[in-house]
């Protein structure tokens, strides 16, 4: 079974309905998911950008909400707008690189909804400690290891490494064999290339 890495960021509007959806996708197509939360800032920052590009180019900003609008209406998902938007999600990242992979994806969800759908502060602690303990997670002893030094270096690493494979932004898919899908309207095409990819490469095995 091939695995796609799943590299989202909590304040990214498109990869809100992309991991409420994504799971799905993948289970009907065969092929494993490994969510990897990273941040865009280091990245936007890289590029001279000081605020989300929603925020700085207001024709893409004023697009972007009615799309999302469209987008979430069609799979009924409740929509409301982050203030201030973009959230600061430095927080949630780190939570979620904490947790253990079984736990990752439901977290990950919880914190989209609890900001997209509901409006809820993505910073605060007791927002993450409600969403851990959702899904069954003692709050305090992850949220302590979230703020240690080796976490903290974790999720430097796996954004330094979006940036090293090139990611333009979130949400993507990357693929065994290198491939980039950038976009909740690219998840589709991601897996349908892991799943096609792999079996030509098991069938030259």
């Amino acid at each position: 079974m091939p695995e796609v890495e799943f590299w989202c960021e909590f304040a990214s509007t498109y990869s809100y309905p992309a991991a409420m959806r994504i799971e799905a996708l993948a289970a009907t197509r065969g092929v494993a998911l490994a969510w990897r939360p990273f941040l865009l800032g280091p990245l936007f920052a890289a590029q001279g950008w000081s605020d989300s590009p929603f925020n700085l180019y207001p024709a893409k900003g004023r697009y972007m909400w009615r799309d999302l609008e469209r987008i979430c209406g069609a799979l009924g998902l409740p929509l409301v707008r982050p203030d201030p938007f973009p959230q600061n999600s430095l927080l949630a990242a780190r939570v979620a690189l904490a947790l253990d992979d079984a736990l990752r994806p439901a977290f990950c969800r919880a914190v989209y909804r609890a900001e997209f759908a509901e409006g809820r502060p993505i910073d605060s602690p007791a927002t993450l400690a409600a969403l851990l303990a959702e899904i069954g997670v003692a709050p305090e002893p992850l949220l302590r290891r979230a703020v240690e030094d080796a976490n903290k270096a974790a999720l430097k690493a796996q954004t330094a490494r979006a940036a090293a494979l090139g990611l333009p932004g979130a949400p993507c898919l990357t693929t065994p064999d290198g491939e980039v899908f950038w976009g909740n309207d690219r998840l589709e095409q991601g897996l349908d290339w892991a799943r096609a990819h792999a079996a030509s490469e098991k069938e030259r095995t």
